[in-house]
């Protein structure tokens, strides 16, 4: 048996198609034949699996990997591939774990002549759970941090609504108006978080709808400096430059208010002095025709070593609150529109991000 392994072993490798081995392939991929000894053993399953290749190749499956389930279990001995029921195709993948604890995420196919017919060969893949951790990990801070902005304005909401209907009769009009503004306000944070949480979904499935029309980026920025003004923001404290005459712009304009607003927000909150906006063609060097729009503030800026996560989830740019969520939707919201955005230190000193959205039409004026 052990003399025919280096030719069973080429003949896996070509099954891969032309110029492509087992060993270029991301997953652990072990094959074993109608015996049960291992002909294929590409690299990635040595590194999972800490087994040479040269070790693992003639031996029997079970002996190579001899996986065991969350209770302790057998797994060879559990799913029997070779003597189990003959309509069965394979096994879904699930976490098992190899000798020391190490757990591996595992599935495994059945390569039949026929349907019904004897296993030829026992094809499985094997993949690290970092990966998966890593995503699970993320999915626990979101429903975190949810929690978290959430208890805040359903305390609030409960208690006063509860206060009001027990002590109407005891409170002035003015402090039942105070309590009932407290109540919206909180409810309005409440809205926003649903709708960020929204975002989020649609951007992590790809299914961000966008209504792309004629915008006038100008007049959108000059609406939300504007806002910023009437709720108590220093006048002086907002510089926009404008660059004509600038490309024509089709985008969903709800979605290009929430860029700049999460924009905006940001200068304001976490930068200090003059906020700049800037609105102008995108050069030559941007590699790409379109608009860009440029929001940058004089306050301490972003550390270099952060630079990298500032469009992550929950990443905060200070301890000023804010739920960490913004940025990462402004990402997601410009690469829908087909754009791009980077960050870094503005003239002043403090944080530039800088967007560039490109001349694009519906598709059914293209």
């Amino acid at each position: 048996m052990v003399a025919q392994v280096p030719e069973r072993a080429s003949a896996a490798r070509e099954t891969m198609g032309p110029g492509i081995g087992a060993d270029d392939l991301p997953d652990g991929l072990v094959v074993a034949d109608e015996t049960g000894a291992v002909v294929c053993f590409n690299a990635a399953a040595a590194r999972l699996t800490a087994v040479p290749a040269g070790r693992a190749l003639g031996r029997a499956l079970d002996d190579v990997l001899p996986l065991e389930d969350l209770k302790g279990r057998r797994w060879w001995a559990l799913t029997d591939p070779y003597g189990g029921l003959a309509i069965r195709v394979g096994q879904p993948e699930r976490n098992l774990l190899l000798p020391g604890g190490r757990e591996v995420l595992v599935s495994a196919r059945y390569v039949r002549e026929r349907p019904c017919g004897p296993v030829r060969r026992v094809v499985v893949t094997l993949r690290g759970t970092e990966a998966r951790r890593r995503t699970e990990r993320s999915h626990a801070e979101l429903i975190a941090t949810v929690a978290h902005e959430l208890r805040s304005p359903l305390t609030s909401v409960k208690g006063f609504t509860r206060t009001l209907l027990r002590k109407w009769e005891r409170f002035t009009d003015d402090q039942k108006l105070m309590m009932l503004e407290t109540v919206d306000n909180d409810a309005e944070r409440l809205t926003r978080l649903i709708a960020e949480l929204l975002d989020i979904a649609r951007i992590d499935s790809g299914r961000l709808e966008l209504r792309r029309q004629p915008v006038d980026v100008v007049a959108a920025v000059g609406r939300h400096v504007h806002a910023r003004v009437s709720a108590g923001q220093a006048a002086d404290r907002f510089l926009v430059r404008i660059e004509h005459p600038l490309p024509g712009l089709w985008a969903d304009p709800d979605k290009i208010d929430q860029v700049l607003d999460n924009l905006l927000e940001n200068a304001v909150r976490h930068g200090a002095g003059m906020v700049t906006i800037e609105v102008a063609p995108a050069t030559a060097k941007d590699d790409e025709k379109g608009t860009a729009v440029t929001v940058s503030d004089e306050g301490p800026g972003i550390p270099e070593e952060s630079l990298s996560r500032v469009f992550t989830r929950f990443w905060r740019g200070s301890k000023r609150g804010g739920t960490g969520l913004g940025l990462y939707i402004v990402k997601g919201i410009v690469e829908a529109h087909g754009g791009t955005i980077a960050v870094g230190r503005g003239p002043g000193g403090g944080a530039e991000f800088r967007f560039i959205l490109p001349v694009g039409a519906p598709a059914y004026l293209a």
